[in-house]
């Protein structure tokens, strides 16, 4: 069964970090372009970051620029997400994706292929 699960969301207070993952099931994800986007309650959904196939190359938003990696570990087929530095205007829904491409077309793909979300709250 082709799936994407991610997890790692919480609670953090504004400064602090937190690592998302995106575990796949039933297809090896190296094979394919990743990608994440947000959504935060009545606002679109807007896109974090991509990274292509056999890590070619990887995008990410402005707002999230020098903040926030994406990083592969293949044993693990899993992608992450390491975000630093979270502000309260990152507080939203992450989801990871896939459009079965093997390249990105800039930070904001359409990810058509979609997990379910994890939660991030980011507040004192």
């Amino acid at each position: 069964q082709v799936q994407l699960v991610e997890s790692g969301g919480g609670l953090v207070q504004p400064g602090g970090s937190l690592r998302l993952s995106c575990a796949a099931s039933g297809f090896t994800l190296d094979y394919y372009a990743i990608g994440w986007f947000r959504q935060a309650p009545g606002k679109e959904r807007e896109g974090v970051s991509c990274m292509g196939s056999r890590d070619i190359r990887t995008y990410y938003s402005d707002s999230v620029k020098g903040r926030f990696t994406i990083s592969r570990d293949n044993a693990k087929n899993t992608v992450y997400l390491q975000m630093n530095s979270l502000k309260p205007e990152d507080t939203a829904v992450y989801y990871c994706g896939t459009d079965w491409t093997t390249y990105c077309s800039g930070y904001d793909p359409l990810l058509s292929y979609r997990g379910q979300g994890t939660q991030v709250t980011v507040s004192s």
